[in-house]
């Protein structure tokens, strides 16, 4: 039975999220056949139960009666004689989702949408990227990327929500959107993919920033970041700019508000709760907990009230490429792992410029972690993430976003709430990375 293959097949995918817990049972929901004859293209959506937990995953099946040795690596089965697989790989069927998409065509309840005046072309061939965990990115030629979302949640995704007001708006920070797909999931429409433009000759800001930190590495001691052949500083104040054009641009887009005192004494001591149970988790933090709670006390000391709008939520430095008139902010889904109002909820833009200062402070320090005489680097590392992070900064006022001296106290606060979390996951997840948020606590 297609549920037995799919059984055992699911729990190895790497954006299964039910990973080392055991499947009770999976049932198929939706089968929309795309492609008929040989091979066959489905849209399938399964339900997952393990335990009292159910997650639904879309599926793109393909079956053929023979297959490719191109395509055996996806395999899932065989059944009824045909050969069952993950047809996300296979570039002979998914430019048929490019033809429902331009033809704003339905497969029952499932959904082609192409963005009114986008010319889709459906004769390209696809090459699945590797990197992603939790999704599955499509490239067509070197025009579209299709993000096919796997674990589904109901309602609307914040990537394609934001990214199509800030297109209509005719934003330089983000790239075109060409369509999507969409069905109802409990009775709510739910995006299940988004296509954007491809960016093939953009370069990723991490990337960016490492060439740059490794340049400094490599130089002589003593050399100072502005002199070293990489300096990234001009590139980190640009990108300020168009972080604080992004949180304009939203803010016209969509609704905004204010979040009045109490809420931001509330607010502190949510970020000291946090803390503590990080405290109680990773003893190595205890000793800088001081330094924490300082930010957290001068921000409930706070007698003010905060702007609050729509934000990325999950802003660093592999979030952003660099194209070849600017910066282009990417994936608005904001913070895996939240509810889907949480992501769509306001908040201050500073979170996300927190989010990019810990980023700098990472690219900066990253590579000593594994280093044979990370001390001798300190200074350089220290140098180069504080010459960034001024420049950013200064961009990001350039740009109109708004840093007074009260914010500063909410940045500072943010910043270390961010650092807590990070402590907390490298020390779950790579140890040797955790002097790496520990160092921000140092000041």
């Amino acid at each position: 039975m297609l549920t037995q293959l799919l059984t055992s097949w699911i729990a190895g995918q790497r954006w299964f999220a039910g990973k080392g817990r055991p499947i009770d049972d999976l049932t198929v929901d939706t089968f929309a056949e795309l492609e008929s004859g040989d091979p066959k293209l489905v849209h399938a959506v399964v339900s997952v139960r393990q335990g009292d937990r159910r997650t639904r995953y879309q599926l793109l099946l393909g079956e053929r009666y023979e297959l490719p040795h191109r395509l055996q690596h996806v395999m899932i089965g065989q059944l009824d004689g045909r050969f069952v697989y993950d047809a996300a790989h296979d570039s002979d069927l998914t430019p048929r989702l490019l033809e429902h998409m331009n033809a704003d065509a339905m497969s029952g309840e499932l959904a082609f949408r192409r963005v009114p005046g986008a010319d889709i072309d459906p004769t390209l061939r696809s090459l699945v990227m590797t990197a992603e965990q939790s999704n599955t990115s499509i490239v067509f030629g070197d025009r579209y990327i299709l993000k096919v979302f796997r674990a589904l949640i109901p309602g609307l995704n914040p990537e394609l929500e934001v990214v199509t007001a800030l297109a209509a708006a005719q934003s330089s920070h983000v790239a075109r959107p060409f369509g999507w797909i969409e069905m109802p999931v409990d009775g709510v429409p739910t995006t299940l993919a988004i296509m954007q433009e491809f960016l093939s000759n953009a370069s990723e800001g991490w990337s960016m920033a490492l060439a740059s930190v490794r340049d400094l590495y490599a130089c002589e001691p003593g050399m100072r970041a502005e002199d070293a052949g990489g300096d990234f500083a001009a590139e980190s104040f640009r990108l300020g700019v168009a972080t604080a054009h992004v949180h304009k641009e939203l803010a016209t887009a969509f609704p905004t508000g204010v979040v009045e005192p109490p809420e931001v004494k509330r607010m502190a001591e949510r970020f000291r709760r946090r803390l503590e149970r990080a405290v109680e988790e990773v003893p190595e933090l205890a000793a800088h907990a001081d330094i924490a709670h300082e930010a957290y006390d001068r921000l409930a000391d706070t007698d003010r009230t905060v702007p609050v709008q729509r934000v990325h939520g999950d802003y660093h430095l592999g979030q952003v490429v660099r194209a070849t008139h600017d910066w282009i902010v990417l994936d608005f889904e904001g913070e895996p792992g939240q509810p889907l109002a949480q992501r769509r909820a306001l908040d201050s833009p500073l979170r996300d410029v927190a989010g990019m200062l810990r980023s700098f402070e990472y690219a900066a320090r990253h590579l000593l972690a594994d280093h044979a005489d990370p001390a001798a680097l300190e200074r350089c590392s220290e140098e180069w993430a504080a010459r960034n992070r001024r420049a950013f900064l200064d961009g990001y006022a350039e740009g109109g976003g708004r840093i007074s001296g009260a914010d500063a106290v909410l940045l500072r606060a943010l910043e270390l709430c961010k650092a807590v979390y990070e402590v907390t996951y490298e020390a779950r997840n790579r140890p040797s990375w955790l002097p790496i948020p520990l160092a921000a606590f140092r000041t």
